[in-house]
């Protein structure tokens, strides 16, 4: 079995072949390492003391999907095609494979990670992993048997629902829809992928059974399939009006799950191509490239952000509900303060009107919020119960010398390396931790009005903010899926200032 490449480590455990999938930094297929992978798996297959294959990821991935900057180079349709075709041929002989390969989700497995995992012959995630088909965020659609591979293992409503919103589930969610097939602690996967290569070579596994594209069992009947689609598409066409992927999407389902595997997969394939090549979807990848590289700055490059868990929010009022409404929703503990009690008790009014919106559509119920609040979330007016925090977030009324009495007065109660943030959308930072004894662990982080749906959030430096502050705060600001801006202290920091420019522009124009 060869062992040599670059980015697949090769280990061998009794008759069992590991291969750690290693192309950071997330594991993208690109064409490099896809071509290893193939390699390293076919070798595996021809060599005769190996039994069964695993593949598991390295770091915090399993596959977390495509390289889209390959195709966001694409413009040769028929080129593109042939190589999706290429990538089809290889998924097809994993599932077609002489030996049961065992999909060990150490991490996320989206998009092309998640259309390997359904051509193995068995999926154990970690708990807690994220699983998906996210193409259709960036104009695609799934190109690699993910439209006919996924309703086969979870039912076609339930795939519907994943390849066209593109949103992912939790592995536990996925067990129970039946794209995996077991969860366990990430300290017990190889483990428990180790015994499911066992439980195939004594036969407690049939290899033969376990082919995706066999499975028909949860396919509906041609007529449950016409109502099915139709409805995708009326929900569709209200939630996607301009996009065509979502569509494209319905559409390989819709003349796919045939018993001709081979024509759907080349179906969606030319699917996949019409929307690889459309301006909606390289405008698309090109707002996910440029969001992505948001907030990676030389300045901060090797520095270690603080781990943050509990984080301190100052003032509940319309800024400081939703910044709470963002944490909770993103697993953080919270303490909120305010400054009396009646304040207090109209911030977790404020915090619950919040969740409306979630709750009306169906996303949560009024149990869920009952229970996080319950369980993450301390009210208090009494700054000595932030103690114990990582972060304070300062949302109170727009007063320097209010503001700087409460910084003044958390340095005493806060450990020395938890990290200051105002929401002030205008102050000047530098001057407002002019009052700390470490200035440098004073920042901005300006969320924007509603808090809790605005992806933008501005980070602003002060003269004296240190590095390891602005680290913490931009891996903050990603823990919490916004998007950073960051700029340096100054008159209306960005958003501000170019708006005031446009305002007066417009005013020019029209006056």
């Amino acid at each position: 079995m060869k062992t040599d490449f670059k980015t697949i480590k090769v280990k061998q455990r009794e008759n069992v072949a590991i291969l750690h999938l290693d192309n950071p930094p997330v594991n993208q297929l690109s064409e490099h390492f896809v071509r290893e992978m193939a390699e390293a798996i076919f070798s595996a297959f021809e060599d005769p003391a190996i039994k069964a294959v695993i593949l598991t990821g390295t770091g915090k991935n399993f596959i977390a999907g495509a390289d889209i900057t390959e195709v966001q180079k694409v413009k040769d349709k028929e080129y593109l095609f042939q190589k999706v075709m290429e990538n089809n041929r290889f998924l097809n002989a994993i599932e077609l494979g002489p030996k049961p390969v065992i999909a060990a989700i150490n991490g996320n497995c989206l998009g092309g990670g998640l259309e390997i995992a359904m051509a193995c012959h068995y999926r154990v995630a970690a708990s807690g992993v994220q699983v998906g088909q996210p193409e259709v965020q960036i104009g695609l659609i799934p190109g690699a048997g993910g439209t006919q591979r996924l309703p086969r293992l979870v039912g076609l409503p339930d795939a519907l629902q994943m390849i066209t919103t593109g949103q992912p589930i939790s592995a536990e969610e996925a067990l129970n829809k039946g794209c995996i097939d077991e969860v366990v602690p990430q300290e017990r996967l190889l483990d428990a992928a180790i015994e499911a290569a066992r439980k195939f070579a004594l036969g407690q596994l049939a290899h033969g059974a376990r082919i995706t594209r066999e499975m028909t069992h949860k396919l509906p009947s041609e007529e449950q399939k016409r109502n099915i689609i139709a409805f995708a598409k009326g929900v569709a066409a209200q939630r996607a009006k301009g996009y065509i992927a979502p569509f494209k999407a319905i559409e390989a389902m819709e003349k796919g799950l045939s018993s001709d595997f081979e024509g759907d997969l080349a179906r969606e394939a030319e699917l996949f191509c019409e929307c690889a090549v459309s301006d909606a979807a390289k405008n698309l990848i090109a707002i996910f490239l440029n969001t992505r590289a948001a907030g990676r700055l030389p300045r901060i490059q090797g520095i270690e952000p603080a781990k943050v868990h509990r984080v301190g929010v100052l003032g509940g009022g319309v800024m400081g509900s939703g910044i709470v409404n963002v944490l909770l929703r993103n697993g953080f503990d919270v303490v909120l303060w305010e400054v009396n009690e009646e304040a207090k008790e109209k911030a977790l009014s404020s915090i619950r009107k919040t969740f409306e919106y979630p709750i009306k559509k169906g996303k949560m119920t009024q149990a869920d919020l009952d229970s996080l609040m319950d369980e993450h979330l301390m009210s208090t007016t009494s700054l000595e119960d932030l103690k114990d925090v990582d972060l304070v977030i300062e949302a109170v009324v727009e007063d320097m010398k209010i503001k700087q009495d409460l910084w003044k007065k958390l340095e005493s109660v806060c450990r020395p390396d938890v990290v200051f943030a105002t929401n002030t959308s205008a102050l000047p930072i530098t001057e407002m931790a002019s009052v700390l004894e470490d200035q440098g662990r004073l920042i901005g982080l300006h969320f924007f009005n509603p808090a809790e749906r605005m992806q933008l959030l501005e980070i602003i430096c002060g003269k004296k903010t240190w590095d390891k502050t602005l680290s913490t705060s931009v891996a903050f600001c990603r823990a919490i899926k916004k998007v950073p801006i960051v700029v340096n202290d100054g008159p209306g920091f960005y958003v501000s200032r170019q708006l005031s420019a446009l305002m007066g522009e417009s005013t020019f124009m029209v006056g």
